[in-house]
C-alpha cells in the first residue's frame, strides 16, 4: 500500500477565529499545497483515493490536491483530527476497498506519530506545513513501512528557480 502524507498548508492564525475547526488556509498556504501536489504529479503521484481531516484547512488541502492529481474519489474522515492516534487510522485503512495508493490530508502531530508508527522507528520527524511524505507498507496486522521520500514547499520553490 502506498500512502502519502499532505500536511494541510499554511492556515490562519488561531487567533483570528473563535472555532479552530474553521480556519482557512492562506494564500500563500493555497500556493504551496499546488506546488508540492503538482511536484508529485510529476512523479507520477496517483492516489486512488483521499482521506481527510474534517477540518477546513485539510479538507481544502485535500481539494487542491485532489484536483491537482485527478482523484475521483474523497473520504472525510475523523481518524485524520489533530490528537487521533495512529492505531486508529491504521484500523480505518484497513476498511477501504480498492484502494492501494491512498492520499492522506492531515496534521500535526498526528502526522509525525503516524510516520513513527508506520516506519516502527522512533524517528524525528520536520513535518512543515503543506508537506508530503511517501511511506510504503504492506497490508498487514501491523505496519511495516518504507520511507520513499518527502517533498517540501522550500524545496519545490528552489527546484523551479534554480
Amino acid at each position: 500500500m502506498e500512502l502519502y502524507l499532505l500536511r494541510h498548508g499554511d492556515a490562519e492564525p488561531r487567533e483570528a477565529l473563535a472555532h479552530d475547526a474553521e480556519r482557512a488556509l492562506t494564500a500563500k498556504g493555497k500556493r504551496d499545497v499546488q506546488a508540492v501536489a503538482a511536484q508529485a504529479k510529476i512523479g507520477n503521484v496517483r492516489p486512488d483515493v483521499v482521506l481527510t481531516s474534517p477540518l477546513l484547512r485539510a479538507k481544502e488541502t485535500a481539494a487542491i490536491a485532489q484536483k491537482v492529481l485527478g482523484v475521483k474519489r474523497m473520504l472525510e474522515t475523523k481518524a485524520l483530527l489533530p490528537d487521533i492516534s495512529p492505531e486508529t487510522l491504521w484500523k480505518e485503512l484497513s476498511t477501504i476497498e480498492g484502494a492501494e495508493h491512498i492520499l492522506l490530508c492531515g496534521h500535526e502531530p498526528s502526522f509525525s506519530r503516524l510516520a513513527q508508527f508506520l516506519l516502527c522507528a522512533k524517528v524525528d520527524v520536520d513535518f512543515k506545513k503543506g508537506a508530503m511524505l511517501r511511506i510504503t507498507t504492506p497490508r498487514a496486522s501491523e505496519p511495516q513501512g518504507q520511507l520513499r521520500w518527502m517533498i517540501t514547499p522550500r524545496v519545490v520553490r528552489k527546484t523551479k528557480s534554480a
